[in-house]
């Protein structure tokens, strides 16, 4: 796999097209950290890590994926910016504003993973991962 981030945004935007409930993925502490902050923010219902213990030792990670009242999930775009290929940094004053502020860009900033909101609280930039609404 070249890219897990891509593939665990891909795998998140395909479940909510087909109205799964849950998705397992490869366990990373960056991955964690992401579904952390989609968590937070009201994009999923929950993140943990499941432990496998006794076969094959690797833990995965199983995002709740969370939907409104008519059944439309909450997610309805999610795209990776800053890619194997081409890194995008942006300076504290150049973050993104994603739909108007209703959705949000994760930034890798040099005090970990945050919104580009509590980025510009904290005035920081980074490199964008992706943006989402």
């Amino acid at each position: 796999m070249m890219d897990p981030i891509a593939d665990m945004l891909s795998r998140i935007r395909n479940a909510a097209a087909v109205r799964k409930p849950e998705i397992l993925l490869p366990m990373s502490k960056l991955k964690f950290n992401i579904a952390k902050l989609l968590q937070e923010n009201g994009w999923i219902e929950k993140a943990e890590v499941v432990s496998h213990e006794g076969k094959s030792g690797f833990d995965e990670l199983k995002l709740v994926l969370k939907y409104k009242a008519d059944g439309t999930p909450m997610i309805s775009s999610v795209t990776r910016i800053s890619k194997s290929s081409r890194r995008v940094y942006v300076g504290k004053d150049e973050l993104p504003r994603v739909l108007n502020n209703l959705g949000i860009a994760i930034l890798s900033t040099s005090q970990g993973l945050m919104t580009n909101r509590e980025a510009r609280r904290r005035n920081l930039g980074g490199e964008v991962i992706c943006e989402i609404y």
